[in-house]
């Protein structure tokens, strides 16, 4: 049977260093974070977004999606503007410059993951490695419900 502590280390070691290296990259490359790319992203992604879908999205909290939301806005890569159905809340969309930034990014977070992910792990490997990590979201999810 498996050392489940080894598998948890190995996956956490691994997601450490992927991010370190797709962060390094677009911060040298297009001068952008990996945490603000993500949420770029999810912008282009979904219409009308705020920033409680942020939050849920990335489960994180309200009050750190707004500063990461204040600082993109800041940089001229967003905009809140009224939402048209919720007078209470706004609506964040991305600006021509931070489309413009977003499509360069992807390109370099796409070579990276081709680099660390695609060269290496044959097409059948990376499919079922994608079913397994959502089965396993999935089940803490609903772990976590269910406590």
């Amino acid at each position: 049977m498996a050392d489940l502590r080894q598998v948890f280390d190995e996956l956490v070691k691994y997601e450490i260093e992927l991010w370190d290296a797709i962060d390094a990259r677009l911060r040298a490359e297009c001068d952008l974070q990996l945490t603000w790319f993500k949420v770029m992203q999810l912008l282009d992604r979904l219409p009308e977004a705020r920033v409680q879908d942020i939050a849920a999205e990335f489960s994180i909290t309200v009050g750190g999606t707004s500063k990461v939301v204040d600082r993109l806005e800041a940089s001229g890569l967003c905009r809140r503007r009224p939402h048209p159905h919720d007078r209470r809340s706004s609506v964040i969309e991305l600006t021509a410059k931070g489309r413009r930034l977003l499509g360069k990014a992807a390109v370099v977070v796409d070579g990276e993951l081709q680099a660390r992910l695609g060269s290496v792990l044959p097409e059948r490997a990376l499919a079922q490695l994608h079913r397994t990590l959502t089965t396993l979201r999935a089940a803490g999810r609903a772990l976590d419900h269910h406590r």
